[in-house]
């Protein structure tokens, strides 16, 4: 930089599950060593950044929650930028680069990022840096490395461009120059094919990359080894000289005390809305022992709560991680026996971390049983920034090495290979590499917030009052070379053995009062659908599809009709049409109590949707109904889609370019809707 002053940028970030904040924060670690200072906020904390005043360059790193919802966090910032008052040059001073966080998976990708692009172009503001959306499908670094690199090229270009316009081109003459003829990585549209982008080394090496020399050395497998493992490389990244990432500063500081107390409640730790922790009233299998998966139905008791919800919402289950993967790790931390001793978190003082500050899903005193359990989520696959950081609690050289390999720039696909697509956890890892010996307090900085988990609600409050019941499948992940063992999922695993024992004796037990005896509880808190809801006019015509467990939320809707039927004899009610499915009759037919159609030869939900092609042109076009589909999203919802293109193509007589616009006007209009998950 040609001045000694360092130049400062606004960064902002929009998180659902902390993976923008995160990014956002290796931004800001960054920026330091390019001569730069970022203020960083959360896009929320609207009073403490004012973008109808900012001069300098604006970075904004934002996610996609949902089907394509920004996250809660913007939604506040969204509204107050869709005010359609504002002018179209009310932000036409504002420079800004823009990275979107998304699943391809799902139908609109980045929709959360690519909203507020649009909107802040539509009032006037300009691209100092070009949008990157990096996708989680099949990896976000493959996106976000690149684009991180290249954004302290398009700052100093932004900082040079504003001094011009102050009239100080004069003193900038030579170092844009020398700046013009650096490579430049403006790339449109960034998407996952930015794996086909070759940075240069010299490049990408500054003072916040560490250039590693090769240590001649033996790895932990044999020398015969021609195939790459996990704890294994082979040439050429095995000969090569390392680009790795720079050694985070570490900002938490872990006290032991033995002493004695309880821990917080449960119900503090959540942050979203009020929390409350109901019984367990009912559990049922719905499946046969033989099944593929194992579906269970579960009621809650909300009779003494305020929860409230409609047909169609979603809820969330505050879960702990697996007992024996706790006492497991514990172990391999060398904590055996503090287990029940209480920790007080603090952050560092003197901490080179900038804006360090007490992680808010962290208690500041309770167990490390506690915080493990409940806290963290020690199944997360871990970043590489946390596998520099664990090179240095590493004592094997050769382990070492590997975890070098594997957070380098050159060891990016051997991270995709054999840790991000098999889903490595901190338990593989550690067993993997045995002379790595994390402290807790690393483990409470990279380790994410254990997420609650979100399940669809199976009932109508009117149909069964103070009653909430949903339905899962128990989630199972096999074996696999750096996990021995099968696990079940987090939250479907400990539900499942939490409801056993109802589960086993094969009855709900109520008492004299028609209450439950049932002493399990479970933690819950709302998360309403804004848009996945029974039409407003029950005259107006619907069609659900949800195959398999997607069939939950319309349990709810089909309830909460009947009992609108039957309380409301004069009113007119449009047709309702539920298509579903399972693999096997005998085994896995959920609510075998429906009435149903017998529909025989096709294979797929999306085909028997085929076979009533007219009916569906008519419900959705002339009718103006709702279509909705609920389920596995790889696998079926996009087959579904694509069916209704096909159908709309057929029975309008019009390309299938016509009939995608149709339908994308269908999902514009929330009259095609979906609840998904891959």
């Amino acid at each position: 930089m040609c001045c000694d002053l360092k130049r400062r940028f606004l960064l902002l970030y929009a998180t659902q599950k902390g993976q923008a904040k995160a990014i956002a924060e290796e931004i800001r670690q960054q920026a330091g060593a390019h001569g730069l200072e970022a203020d960083m906020y959360c896009i929320s904390e609207m009073d403490k950044y004012n973008l109808e005043a900012e001069k300098d360059p604006v970075v904004i790193v934002i996610s996609t929650t949902g089907t394509g919802d920004p996250p809660d966090t913007a939604r506040k910032f969204i509204k107050k930028i869709q005010d359609k008052t504002l002018p179209p040059d009310h932000f036409a001073h504002l420079q800004y680069g823009l990275l979107g966080l998304g699943d391809s998976e799902y139908t609109f990708f980045c929709n959360g990022g690519k909203t507020v692009d649009r909107r802040l172009q539509e009032l006037g503001a300009q691209h100092f840096y070009d949008t990157g959306l990096a996708d989680d499908c099949v990896g976000l670094e493959l996106v976000v490395d690149p684009w991180i690199d290249g954004l302290w090229l398009a700052l100093k270009e932004s900082f040079l461009l504003q001094k011009e316009k102050e009239g100080m081109s004069s003193n900038v003459n030579a170092v844009s120059n020398s700046l013009s003829a650096a490579p430049r990585v403006h790339e449109t549209d960034l998407t996952s094919k930015i794996q086909h982008l070759k940075l240069e080394d010299e490049g990408v090496r500054s003072s916040d990359v560490l250039s590693q020399k090769l240590v001649d050395i033996n790895l932990v497998t044999s020398a015969q080894d021609t195939e790459p493992s996990l704890v294994h490389s082979v040439p050429p990244i095995s000969q090569s000289v390392l680009n790795v990432p720079a050694l985070p500063p570490e900002y938490i500081e872990v006290q032991f005390q033995d002493t004695h107390g309880e821990n917080p409640s449960l119900l503090s730790l959540i942050s979203e809305g009020t929390a409350f922790e109901v019984p367990v009233t009912k559990a049922v299998q719905l499946t046969r022992e033989d099944a593929i998966k194992t579906a269970l139905l579960l009621e809650l008791d909300i009779a003494d709560t305020t929860f409230d919800y409609q047909p169609g919402d979603s809820f969330c289950v505050i879960c702990p991680n697996n007992v024996n993967e706790v006492e497991e790790l514990i172990h391999i931390l060398g904590l055996s026996e503090k287990g029940e001793h209480f920790v007080c978190v603090k952050v560092k003082q003197g901490t080179k971390k900038k804006g360090a500050t007490h992680p808010q899903h962290i208690p500041e005193r309770s167990t490390l049983k506690f915080i493990l359990t409940w806290c963290l989520e020690i199944r997360a696959i871990p970043k590489k920034v946390f596998l520099r950081a664990l090179v240095e609690c590493t004592s094997d050289e050769g382990e070492k090495r590997r975890l070098q390999e594997l957070c380098s720039r050159q060891g990016a696909s051997d991270y995709a290979r054999f840790i991000r697509e098999p889903n490595v956890s901190l338990l593989d890892l550690l067993h993997a590499f045995p002379s790595c010996r994390p402290s807790l307090n690393l483990l409470i900085e990279h380790l994410p917030k254990l997420q609650p988990r979100s399940y669809s609600v199976s009932s109508s409050n009117l149909f069964q009052p103070g009653k909430l019941c949903f339905v899962f499948n128990i989630v199972e992940f096999p074996a696999c070379p750096t996990r021995p063992v099968a696990w079940k999922g987090v939250c479907t695993g400990w539900l499942a053995e939490l409801v056993a024992p109802l589960l086993q004796t094969n009855k709900n037990v109520v008492d004299e009062k028609g209450g439950s005896l049932s002493t399990e509880k479970i933690s819950i808190f709302a998360r309403p659908s804004s848009t996945f809801h029974l039409p407003a006019d029950p005259s107006i015509p619907f069609m659900m599809v949800g195959p398999g467990t997607g069939i939950s939320p319309f349990i709810g809707f089909l309830q909460h009709r009947q009992k609108l039927r039957e309380e409301h004899t004069d009113w007119e009610f449009g047709e309702t049409w539920l298509f579903f499915g399972c693999r096997h009759q005998d085994r896995d037919y959920l609510f075998k109590d429906l009435p149903a159609a017998e529909v025989a030869p096709p294979k797929y939900v999306q085909d028997v949707v085929r076979l009533y092609a007219k009916e569906v042109t008519r419900v959705l076009l002339k009718e103006r109904g709702y279509f909705y589909v609920c389920g596995d999203k790889k696998h079926m919802a996009d087959g579904v889609s694509d069916a209704v293109v096909d159908i709309l193509s057929m029975e309008m007589g019009v390309d299938k370019l016509e009939a995608m616009k149709i339908l994308a006007t269908l999902r514009e209009a929330k009259r095609y809707l979906q609840d998904v998950w891959s």
